[in-house]
């Protein structure tokens, strides 16, 4: 996947959902939060090893009226497990400090209030950031144009310090911002985001900042002309030598005295065709957003024919997925495929059956 862009000259596109775990595992490197990450894996296993504490788990939830719900254990690769273990013990708090208080031995396993803080800043923090990461690994829609918009949300609300934020909270969310902004801030990657949510009907020029218009725009108009330059070059067509024998003279048509002579200058056709994009461009843009629940594809499949040339390079833009986990999803399904009862295949097989498995 890194190589693909390289030997192409594409612009490598990092994948959100990695940046964004190395962003929260960067931040987590703090004593209290390992202390209190400790102490909750230690609860994990004690109630996961003993049916009676489950049995005794259970019997408080009922007393308290708790949902009766499971703890859950954490996956070192998913930050969002540790996240979930987290709100999952302070959920079941009372329970659990009721059931461990029965038993001299492990009463050391119920969470300080040192630990409650800090299990209740980090959930704070980290649980807006969960459905962000989930949303964004899809691949039966949009996601590339999300990004710079998630961005946006991020630095302005989600991760914005507020007064009443712990100082655990607040170191917390600026050392985010900071390793996410840092990842993106190179100028490869914000063309190729602005280009994205500008060729998004929801977005378009929201998300990109004042500064950046004029250069989004000129590089989409620069783009529409190469793509019609290519597509007119595409379809030309060797004309054919006329049998005159066989044919017979066709009369001209009163059209055709109004047809535009061949002997146009090359400056007045350019002219022209850069006209015509200024026109559909800013026909685009003066278009009113469409909601940010509906689809794009759909709307550019209705409006291709008034915007042909933005259509093309949407097609070329959105396609990009925003994570890699639709390819890891494929890297997948080709090793549930090719097992040790089908280890023969030959590999034009093995892609039919992988199609065949994404497709169906």
């Amino acid at each position: 996947m890194v190589k693909a862009p390289a030997l192409n000259k594409w612009t490598r596109l990092q994948c959100f959902g990695h940046r964004l775990h190395l962003a929260v595992e960067n931040a987590l490197k703090n004593e209290r939060i390992n202390r209190a990450t400790g102490v909750c894996k230690k609860l994990v296993c004690h109630f996961s090893h003993s049916w009676k504490a489950r049995v005794a788990l259970e019997k408080a939830q009922k007393e308290l009226n708790l949902p009766s719900h499971s703890l859950i254990s954490e996956c070192q690769t998913r930050w969002g497990s540790r996240q979930m273990m987290m709100s999952r013990i302070l959920e079941q708090q009372k329970a659990l400090t009721l059931v461990l208080s029965a038993e001299k031995k492990v009463r050391h396993l119920i969470p300080t209030w040192q630990d409650i803080d800090v299990l209740e800043s980090v959930s704070k923090t980290l649980g807006p950031l969960l459905d962000f990461t989930d949303a964004l690994s899809g691949e039966d829609y949009v996601s590339v144009s999300y990004v710079k918009p998630v961005l946006h949300l991020f630095n302005t609300s989600i991760l914005q310090r507020q007064e009443e934020d712990t100082d655990l909270t607040k170191k917390l969310k600026s050392e985010i911002l900071d390793y996410l902004n840092e990842k993106y801030e190179d100028e490869a990657t914000q063309e190729l985001l602005n280009m994205a949510s500008a060729l998004d009907p929801r977005f378009k020029m929201e998300f990109i900042s004042a500064d950046n218009k004029p250069k989004v725009k000129a590089r989409l108009t620069s783009q529409m002309l190469e793509c019609q330059v290519t597509s007119s070059s595409s379809t030309e067509v060797e004309p054919k030598v006329a049998d005159t024998s066989q044919e017979k003279k066709a009369k001209k048509s009163l059209g055709s005295f109004f047809k535009q002579s061949g002997t146009v200058t090359k400056g007045d056709s350019s002219l022209t065709l850069k006209d015509a994009v200024d026109v559909e461009l800013n026909n685009y843009l003066l278009t009113p957003s469409i909601d940010k629940e509906e689809d794009p594809l759909v709307w550019w499949k209705t409006h291709k024919v008034s915007f042909p040339r933005l259509a093309k390079l949407a097609r070329k833009y959105l396609c990009i997925p925003a994570t890699s986990s639709p390819s890891e999803r494929l890297f997948s399904a080709s090793g549930n495929i090719i097992t040790c009862q089908h280890s023969c295949l030959k590999p034009a097989m093995v892609d039919r059956l992988v199609f065949l498995s994404k497709n169906l």
